[in-house]
């Protein structure tokens, strides 16, 4: 770590004049995003659920990490069938979360501190308890009420089976049959997800006329931007073929006839034009796509701001795996001049502690990992309890909530041990997210040793270090231009620069390594004889 660190982070942060005279234009290019998951971040009325209230009181902690956003997963109102992302109205927040009065003022408590909001928004599919989809399923097939939606007749005597082989990506059929208004069974409904998750017609004008509404709503009440949920969703093949191959739970392939048609770009083309009437607000797709030119279309300049890169989640702590994962990225950025992204963790994926082994070497893989993806240039998304080092939680079958456990036959596990709440103070659950002791998922004991209050006492701690990590990315020149030199390194490490000066080193191997000429800035872990231990990383000027 660097030498007296800590007399130099008071007047720093997103809104700091050091921060603001380096930011470049757009605010999101070099952002530093902070994702919440509400139901677990705080809980401000004691039911065990994390909500916006909680956040609000929490939001210190954000300007004390020093980041630049927040993405806020879904709070609009919801069954909760899939925690949020089934959205039966999306122009209003949920009393579970504390309703529209709760994110008023969380709004204006964010932009007083100089943190950007954006949130989630869910194109893709609706709630099952939707007005639009409760009126289709009493309306005729062939109906303007069905026609917002993907029913059809089924396939064989009685139309029995469903329309297509589609599955859902939680694991089952992508098909429901509905009970007619007559009695009878009737036609299918399309969900690629869970069956209280029926996907949208975006062929049908109301549709898109519909979701404007939503962006321009959120955006007059002075949200930052959007998260769009399955960004390479939305547009269906005509004529909904069979899939070639079978669907994997909670994965897919580019050739996926469910996913990344060619025309969901006019849906993108359209939602910019709504967003670009709003200076400054930002859209950030989830797009799970693998090939370079395929993912880079998403981000042309009159469709989204910025997409989800998740090569970096899916790599091995393996030197060269991470070079070319780092290197793809920056070249499917660059095929549309566009800002590259990278994340290590979220909601869906799971957290690199875990994945990087666990425990101490876990641990210490994590923060070199951090420091890696701090140094390259574009946004970064981190994911709450990140800066902690939390990993992920084996839970117990009888807690588990996630759709997929349920499709799956209990044979996917799901992304609840990823998802567990936050843990701030005292030496036992529920460790100040909460006065009641039964959160809506079970904390572990032992993380009692990982809470905010605990590592802030700690000037070695996970939290220590991703706040001075934080701190020297927004105030060094060193961290400017958007592009970066690959140096000689040995078999096991890999080494770059920063077109601002900065020297990055990673040490993926077994033995120390000699650092290349220049002022240390700061190590993940402490030199040994002047060189680099294994699973660290350093940067230099």
């Amino acid at each position: 770590m660097s030498a007296d660190i800590n007399s130099q982070l008071e007047p720093t942060g997103p809104g700091s004049p050091r921060a603001r005279a380096r930011r470049p234009e757009p605010w999101w290019s070099d952002a530093v995003f902070y994702q919440v998951y509400p139901r677990s971040f705080a809980d401000s009325d004691g039911d065990g659920v994390g909500d916006l209230g909680g956040l609000a009181t929490r939001l210190d902690h954000l300007a004390y990490l020093g980041v630049d956003g927040i993405w806020i997963n879904p709070v609009t109102v919801s069954p909760m069938a899939d925690h949020g992302y089934d959205v039966a109205d999306p122009r209003d927040i949920d009393p579970l979360f504390g309703g529209m009065a709760a994110f008023e003022q969380l709004l204006a408590a964010a932009h007083q501190r100089g943190i950007k909001v954006t949130i989630d928004v869910v194109p893709n599919h609706t709630s099952s308890q939707h007005p639009w989809f409760q009126a289709a399923l009493v309306a005729r097939p062939g109906s303007e009420e069905r026609d917002r939606y993907f029913f059809r007749d089924g396939r064989g005597p009685d139309g029995a089976l469903p329309p297509n082989n589609w599955e859902s990506v939680f694991g089952g059929p992508a098909w429901t049959r509905v009970v007619e208004p007559d009695g009878n069974p009737g036609q299918w409904y399309l969900h690629l997800f869970d069956a209280e998750q029926p996907d949208l017609n975006w062929d049908n004008p109301d549709v898109f006329d519909d979701f404007e509404k939503t962006l321009r709503f959120w955006l007059e009440r002075g949200v930052d931007g959007f998260r769009i949920d399955v960004a390479h969703g939305m547009a269906k093949p005509p004529g909904l073929p069979d899939a070639a191959d079978e669907a994997k739970i909670l994965r897919h392939t580019d050739d996926d006839p469910r996913f990344n048609r060619p025309q969901v770009h006019e849906i993108h083309r359209d939602i910019r034009a709504v967003i670009d009437d709003y200076p400054g607000a930002v859209t950030v797709g989830e797009v799970w796509v693998n090939d370079n030119a395929r993912w880079a279309e998403y981000v042309r300049p009159d469709e989204l701001h910025l997409g989800f890169n998740f090569r970096l989640t899916r790599t091995e702590f393996d030197a060269a795996a991470i070079h070319d994962a780092v290197q793809n990225s920056l070249d499917a950025a660059a095929l549309e001049d566009a800002t590259p992204t990278w994340t290590l963790a979220n909601h869906d994926v799971g957290r690199e502690v875990t994945r990087y082994g666990g425990g101490a070497v876990g641990l210490r893989r994590a923060r070199a990992m951090a420091m890696v993806m701090l140094a390259l240039p574009g946004a970064v998304f981190v994911y709450n309890g990140q800066e902690l080092g939390l990993p992920d939680v084996d839970l117990p079958d009888e807690v588990l909530q996630d759709p997929t456990w349920e499709r799956s036959g209990h044979t996917e596990r799901g992304r609840d041990g990823c998802r567990v709440p936050m843990p701030w103070s005292g030496d036992a659950p529920p460790f100040g997210f909460s006065t009641c002791a039964d959160t809506w998922l079970p904390m572990p004991p032992e993380w009692a040793e990982l809470t905010v209050e605990q590592q802030r006492a700690e000037p070695n701690s996970m939290l220590v270090f991703f706040r001075e990590a934080l701190h020297l990315r927004s105030s060094r020149s060193e961290f400017d231009g958007t592009q970066i030199e690959w140096l000689s390194a040995p078999g096991d490490a890999l080494m770059f620069r920063r077109g601002g000066g900065l020297a990055c080193v990673l040490n993926a191997g077994t033995n120390p390594i000699a650092l290349p000429p220049g002022q240390l800035l700061m190590a993940s872990a402490a030199l040994v004889d002047g060189q680099l231990p294994p699973a660290s990383a350093a940067w230099l000027v």
